[in-house]
């Protein structure tokens, strides 16, 4: 065990504090469902963007991206990079449609956007298999993630990381409610994002390493160091770069970056005290989350190759932890164990209180899908506000330790990164065009729903079986083609919603564009409305949205030239960087 005394107080601390804020909020949040998960649509836009921010800063994140770059280089990062596009098409085209629709979870538009008996099935169904189903995928990638860390760093078994740090978060989490899990996301961002640099910092002053300049020198490292893929090797640029930003970002279903919002980012922006407030939380968490945040990560992975080059020098450093476990991915966690005594307090707490974060937005986001979307919406209607945030409070410990089964038996986050994307390919396209497309209908994305999982399941299962196995992208394209091909089919040969929850939808969101020209019309006939069709103004839309992810992929590259030892050309990129955001607040501000 690495920890010394300093250390486990900085630990024990931190829970202390996570569990007062649990308690100092646990009042308020009992008072409704909308308190409880909603945090009464009053919060501001910093802490908002700052709790999505925390709420993706995991323990799996570094422990991905150094699986990453140990076997693709930093170029390798573009399967993930390339979901700023789905992040900014949020900002810029979702976010003040989601806060005008007024619903309590994103779940619940299905009623509002869809008619009749499989507008509820799909409302039920899916706050079952998204509340259930993939929030215990996610807890359990992100559990994985804490087992290998408390295995290396505590030399404690995977049971005793489970109980030690989800007990904790279940308790603050069912106790405060949304409210409670902002500002708890709040300390463990700033404590994450500290110690984060502070392992990098470490991971360069190695004797193995010898500083940056060896460490960018070092021939396996210089290797990985080209933020563009080499195009000369390109099976793997259309493997990590032209398949992610051409086809996966608008195709794929993935949580926090679902394409036309949804999940927790949606529960974010719901919470909000304004459109305003829900647009710049969104804008403030692509910022920090693809620009700033990725790099002291990268930079320990880099040390890493140097330090533990083989698999096998893990193993040997770390004979006590179980094999099936030693995976590229553990050379973060690895790394760690060189940090001082206080230090390695603060990078320990600061990845239980990246756990934590996740963990808790998780826990709540599920909990909320299965209270509002299907015990009161098909159980108990007449519901109590007392009992439905009870059944949230049990809800949530219930998925849990279900996530937490799932997570001993996973090996590695790629994994189960993977495995997300593939369950998630094809539905992409239908949830930016459901808002802008009155044809789409329930029927749709209840195919696509189905289509994507049994591709999945084929490819995970059956195929590896009869079959020899396929480059996980060569399947993710597949999947995007047999889904959309599906749920297209489906939507001109199924019945459309009915008329009148078409113009209530019209009404109440104002969606602009001519997807709704002919409910638009009837809107103005049935009664009086006049629906403004160039309420954000499309084409501003479009140049601020090309502009948003110019700066920040600038910022982006910028801050990684400057880390990587060219800073004429970072400098060069951070000047672009600031232009183009001065452009986008130039476009923002005229609204």
């Amino acid at each position: 065990m690495l920890l010394q005394q300093i250390d486990w107080i900085i630990l024990i601390a931190f829970f202390a504090v996570s569990l007062v804020i649990g308690l100092y909020t646990a009042k308020k949040a009992s008072k409704s469902q909308e308190e409880y998960f909603n945090a009464g649509g009053t919060m501001s836009w910093w802490l908002l963007g700052i709790s999505m921010v925390a709420t993706t800063f995991s323990t799996d994140t570094p422990n991905l991206v150094t699986d990453i770059v140990r076997k693709n280089g930093i170029s390798g990062n573009w399967v993930w990079w390339s979901f700023l596009l789905t992040g900014m098409l949020t900002v810029f085209f979702f976010a003040k449609l989601w806060k005008r629709s007024g619903v309590l979870t994103d779940i619940e538009f299905y009623e509002m956007r869809y008619s009749g008996k499989i507008a509820a099935f799909l409302r039920g169904f899916r706050a079952i298999y998204l509340g259930v189903f993939f929030n215990v995928v996610i807890i359990a990638s992100v559990s994985l993630a804490a087992i290998k860390i408390g295995g290396i760093l505590l030399g404690i078994s995977p049971l005793q990381t489970l109980l030690i740090s989800g007990v904790v978060t279940v308790i603050y989490s069912s106790l405060g409610g949304l409210r409670g899990v902002v500002l708890t996301d709040f300390i463990q961002f700033g404590l994450s994002l500290g110690g984060a640099i502070a392992a990098a910092y470490i991971a360069v002053t190695h004797p193995a390493v010898g500083g940056m300049e060896n460490l960018l020198a070092n021939p396996e490292v210089s290797k990985r160091l080209n933020i563009l893929p080499d195009f000369g090797n390109m099976e793997l640029a259309v493997m990590v770069f032209f398949i992610p930003l051409f086809i996966q970002w608008w195709s794929v279903w993935y949580p926090g970056a679902e394409p036309g919002g949804g999940g927790y980012v949606v529960q974010r922006m719901l919470a909000a005290k304004n459109e305003k407030h829900a647009f710049s939380s969104v804008l403030l968490f692509n910022i920090v989350h693809y620009a700033i945040r990725p790099w002291p990560w990268i930079i320990v992975a880099l040390c890493s190759i140097i330090v533990f080059p083989n698999l096998s020098d893990i193993s040997a450093a770390f004979p006590n932890t179980a094999s099936n476990i030693i995976q590229d991915d553990i050379a973060y966690p690895a790394m760690l164990s060189f940090l001082p005594v206080g230090l390695m307090g603060l990078v320990v707490t600061s990845l239980v209180a990246a756990y934590m974060s996740t963990l808790s937005t998780h826990l709540n986001w599920g909990a909320s899908y299965v209270v509002n979307d299907f015990y009161k919406r098909f159980i108990n209607p007449n519901s109590s506000q007392k009992t439905l945030v009870n059944v949230g409070r049990i809800a949530t410990v219930l998925i849990m330790l279900l996530g937490g089964l799932i997570a001993l038996q996973l090996e590695n986050a790629l994994q189960s990164f993977s495995i997300l994307l593939q369950i998630g390919a094809g539905t992409g396209l239908l949830y930016i065009l459901r808002w802008y497309w009155w044809r789409i209908n329930a029927a749709s994305e209840l195919a696509a729903m189905i289509v994507s999982f049994l591709v999945a399941l084929y490819f995970s299962f059956v195929h590896k079986l009869y079959f020899n196995p396929l480059p996980t992208h060569i399947e993710l394209v597949i999947g995007v083609a047999i889904t959309t091909i599906s749920w297209v089919l489906v939507t001109f040969i199924s019945k459309p919603t009915d008329q009148k929850v078409l113009v209530n939808f019209l009404t109440i969101t104002k969606v602009p564009g001519r997807g709704w020209a002919k409910v638009r019309a009837l809107a103005k006939t049935d009664s009086g409305i006049v629906v403004d069709e160039n309420l954000f103004g499309f084409q501003k839309a479009i140049f601020s949205f090309a502009i948003g992810v110019i700066a920040i992929y600038a910022l982006l590259i910028g801050i990684g030239k400057i880390v990587l030892g060219e800073p004429n050309l970072g400098y060069g990129m951070l000047l672009g960087s600031i232009l183009a955001f001065a452009v986008v607040y130039k476009l923002i501000d005229k609204e």
